[in-house]
């Protein structure tokens, strides 16, 4: 074997829904933890900025914590709802008897429903699904929400 011939076994064809790990790959150990019944959950702002509504699923990455709350803007705070309701619903998903989760969910969705008809009235649509309620399709009228900053500055 001369030097540019390597020890490598060759390729092989897998079946369908098979495949093969090269003896030098990296492994990798997945670990999902555990998550109890009525976990304690941030508020939703400090869940938007960790990326997690749970302080038991909140694992660093490689130890650095985000701890900057946003600026409590309309948007800010619909954002930051939009995000604990998905967090909350997919833990229902699997915990749907969770009495206390059901309610914080519908406490959420009850305070995202009244900040997205205050927004709305400020500046206009949200989304495009709700840009078309009326006769026409206003998605493009202003006032924009960085309209609206500049006048404040």
């Amino acid at each position: 074997m001369n030097e540019n011939q390597t020890h490598a076994a060759p390729m092989q064809e897998c079946a369908a829904g098979q495949g093969f790990l090269p003896a030098c790959a990296p492994l990798a150990n997945p670990y999902v933890p555990y998550q109890p019944t009525n976990p304690e959950a941030y508020a939703p702002a400090q869940g938007f900025i960790r990326g997690t509504m749970f302080s038991g699923l909140d694992l660093p990455f490689m130890g650095m914590v985000n701890n900057q709350i946003k600026s409590e803007t309309l948007l800010n705070r619909l954002q930051s709802l939009s995000f604990a309701l998905t967090e909350l619903g997919l833990y229902l998903d699997t915990h749907g008897d969770d009495k206390d989760a059901i309610e914080l969910f519908q406490s959420y969705r009850d305070m995202y429903d009244e900040l997205t008809a205050q927004y709305e009235s400020q500046y206009g649509p949200l989304t495009l699904a709700q840009s078309a309620n009326g006769k026409s399709f206003d998605w493009t009228q202003n006032p924009w929400p960085w309209d609206e900053m500049q006048k404040e500055d």
